[in-house]
């Protein structure tokens, strides 16, 4: 209206004369008019509150990257990777650990779904030492000798393995090997009853329910402890470890003779002692765990704190 032109004298009318003829404040017009015109900002990236952290996410998730590949196993998941950067210096949430491998597809692939009701009940983890070792087999493919029966022996208290052991057949013979080797190896002989406290647990297979796999462990002073028919969570501690071997070994590298695999299993033994994270026991060792008990430390408390 102000730029309207006057009949009478031909010029136009200006904004004082309508803002007072229509009793309108001039700075109300000229706020609105230059909110019209001004630009729209854009909006502010949406942020978690709080600090930043360490690192802005970008850094953090080179670190990350970095741990990911400097691993030499497969398969770790958040914690773990969380756990390795706070060994390194660099303390963050797990939480945000989680948020950034999940945003760039990092994370551990898993099984989804649950049965609905638990067919297991209970615990099989020990709080001590050669108190109970699980023991189970599997099988890999050589190049030259074709299928490899695979045996594995673990501590039900800090998922070491006490002895592991690769041949061509799968008799009661070789199911014996991996725990003769973790007898000889902590408690210092093979002789009768050289482990009387210890027990023995394992699956209904013909080799380990076999007289002469029985007839040894009663020598040895071994009480045997069969898992429920049907029911894997039982032997549980040796399952997941057999899990952990094949993401980590025998589906990832490939073997000519079972000799060249045997020298492989005796390497990754060592190495995974030494250094997989067991997150029970505050992301330790096996081997530090072991120490740590025979030293009469106590396992369960942790310098970290709870994941956040």
């Amino acid at each position: 209206m102000s730029q309207a032109i006057s009949p009478s004298n031909s010029q136009h009318y200006g904004l004082a004369r309508v803002a007072r003829v229509w009793r309108q404040a001039r700075a109300t017009v000229y706020r609105h008019r230059d909110a019209r015109e001004a630009p729209t900002p854009a909006p502010a990236p949406a942020r978690r509150r709080g600090p930043i952290g360490a690192c802005p996410d970008d850094e953090l998730l080179e670190h990350i990257r970095a741990e990911i590949h400097g691993s030499k196993f497969h398969g770790e998941g958040y914690r773990k990777i969380w756990a390795r950067l706070r060994f390194g210096g660099i303390r963050t949430a797990a939480r945000r650990v989680r948020r950034l491998m999940g945003e760039n597809n990092l994370l551990a692939p898993h099984r989804t779904g649950r049965f609905a009701e638990k067919t297991h009940d209970g615990t099989i983890v020990t709080d001590a030492v050669n108190t109970m070792w699980g023991t189970d087999m599997t099988e890999t493919i050589t190049l030259r000798e074709g299928v490899a029966r695979v045996f594995v022996a673990v501590d039900h208290a800090n998922s070491e393995i006490v002895g592991i052991h690769a041949s061509r057949g799968a008799n009661r013979f070789e199911a014996l090997e991996p725990i003769r080797q973790g007898v000889h190896r902590h408690f210092g002989t093979i002789g009768a009853d050289a482990a009387r406290a210890l027990k023995v647990r394992h699956d209904h297979g013909s080799n380990y329910m076999s007289h002469d796999f029985q007839q040894e462990m009663t020598f040895l002073g071994i009480q045997t402890s069969p898992s429920f028919v049907r029911e894997p969570e039982g032997n549980g501690v040796a399952e997941r470890f057999i899990r952990t071997l094949k993401e980590n070994l025998l589906w990832v590298r490939t073997f000519e003779t079972i000799e060249d695999l045997r020298i492989a299993l005796q390497d990754f033994a060592h190495r995974y002692n030494e250094t997989w994270l067991v997150a029970r026991h505050g992301y330790r060792t096996p081997a530090r765990v072991r120490a740590m008990q025979l030293q009469g430390g106590q396992c369960q408390a942790d310098d970290l704190p709870s994941p956040a």
